[in-house]
């Protein structure tokens, strides 16, 4: 019996140590000669290590030595605390979170700097900005800022929208903007609404609009709606015509020019600065004439130069709006094509058609190389896209040329619309262009690419 309480005294000794190493704040000196109470007082106040991992209190037994709440007293008749859910600990997280954020934002916007405001706006998705004319008289006026036009002029948009024409409704256009994937409807009254205009070229945010019995060129900005109706050229031909446009400068505030080419090598630039046309000249003879231009292909604007795609020879004719220098590019078009338009990416020249083999079509793009005038094929459409063309006549649209396409491509049974990036390669459909209020898919007939700018002014 003596050997038994020696013993017991002896394991009391060592459970003391413990809850003394590991913080217990509790310390029971029990008496050597009632075993019983022992048994029966460490029945009632056995412990539980707390682990759950949410609380902030969780840690190892080591890591909580020293610490009173490392161990917490738990009743042998209540259950040990249950653990919680990911998602219940997710939810107190991004509440205390959000409440933060909130009061967080409030501070920044309250010390706000009043004059980095128009720097903010300019920079905000054009959609955006329209939303927010409706806040004050301030911000619906800066449009007319010059401040926030330089402000504008600073931002570069990553892509292009496009403005287009139906066939279900020629006498007004719908705008596509492909970083909202969503099309727009504008109402331009400016625009004749008793004749039929089409968007032949666009720099700087404007975009030229020629009506179809080639008579009268008009230049607008699809946002702001501004507008104007270019004067009357000093040439009449009413014989189809090629037109591209260029700025004086980086924007469309420093000015613009949009030159015509018939077939037979008249041509006009209009100097928006003196607003009127000029005829610096005639086709050299080294142009061989009648030109055949593709009118299927908007002419390409690389920085000064203007480019005018042939059929009759195959080729390329190329005018330098600085020096006035025409140049012709006898260049063989790839074999079993159709629909080719020229377009560009960043200082390259650019192909884009159909390529038919028996019953298969694809749409392919191809790069000019300079040193041998030929054209490589670079990309093509994935196959499993083309397998809707078999078998079928399918025509192709291209609407843009420059960075991003639109092409339109459609047959008796279908009509597509898809964007190519040229500068990634990647190809993406584009969701149909429906009439507002309603249900029917519009068709589209043509279009141009424009970077929309909110301060260009025609």
């Amino acid at each position: 019996m003596e050997v038994e309480l020696a013993m017991l005294r002896h394991f009391i000794g060592q459970l003391q140590e413990l809850c003394e190493l590991y913080g217990s704040p509790y310390h029971h000196h029990l008496p050597d000669t009632e075993p019983r109470l022992l048994r029966h007082h460490l029945d009632r106040r056995w412990r539980f290590l707390d682990i759950d991992e949410s609380s902030p209190e969780y840690c190892s037994p080591v890591m909580a030595a020293g610490k009173s709440r490392g161990i917490k007293s738990i009743d042998p008749c209540k259950p040990p605390p249950s653990k919680k859910s990911r998602k219940e600990r997710n939810q107190g997280k991004s509440a205390n979170n959000d409440k933060s954020t909130e009061v967080m934002e409030q501070e920044i916007w309250r010390e706000f700097p009043e004059d980095l405001f128009e720097a903010v706006i300019a920079r905000l998705p054009i959609a955006t900005f329209f939303r927010f004319r409706a806040v004050c008289r301030k911000w619906n006026s800066l449009l007319c800022s010059q401040s926030f036009s330089q402000h504008c002029a600073q931002v570069q948009q990553d892509y292009p929208w496009f403005y287009t024409i139906t066939h279900e409704n020629v006498n007004s256009g719908v705008m596509y903007d492909p970083s909202l994937k969503k099309w727009h409807h504008p109402t331009i009254s400016s625009l004749p609404a008793n004749i039929i205009v089409l968007p032949v070229a666009s720099a700087g945010g404007l975009v030229c609009f020629l009506d179809i019995g080639h008579r009268n060129f008009y230049v607008c900005n699809p946002l702001t709606q501004s507008s104007k109706e270019l004067p009357a050229r000093s040439i009449k031909v009413w014989s189809r015509i090629a037109v591209g446009m260029t700025l004086n400068g980086s924007s469309a505030t420093g000015g613009y020019k949009i030159m015509w080419v018939g077939c037979k090598g008249e041509y006009e630039i209009y100097d928006s600065v003196k607003n009127s046309w000029l005829r610096p000249g005639t086709m050299p003879p080294n142009i061989k004439l009648p030109l055949s231009l593709n009118f299927r292909s908007q002419a390409v604007s690389i920085d000064d130069m203007l480019y005018f795609m042939r059929s009759d020879p195959e080729g390329i004719v190329s005018y330098n709006m600085v020096t006035g220098i025409w140049k012709q590019f006898i260049i063989p078009a790839p074999l079993h094509t159709t629909d080719l338009t020229l377009a560009e990416c960043r200082g390259r020249i650019m192909l884009v058609g159909l390529l038919t083999k028996n019953a298969a079509t694809c749409v392919c793009i191809w790069e000019l190389q300079k040193m041998t005038l030929l054209w490589k094929e670079v990309d093509r459409m994935p196959n499993i896209w083309c397998l809707e063309f078999y078998g079928k006549h399918v025509r192709m649209t291209c609407l843009g040329n420059r960075g991003l396409l639109m092409l339109s491509l459609r047959s008796r049974q279908m009509n597509r619309l898809v964007t190519y990036d040229m500068s990634s390669k990647e190809w993406l459909k584009v969701p149909g262009c429906m009439v507002p209020r309603g249900r029917k898919r519009q068709w589209i007939a043509c279009g141009s690419a424009f970077y929309p700018c909110l301060t260009a002014a025609a």
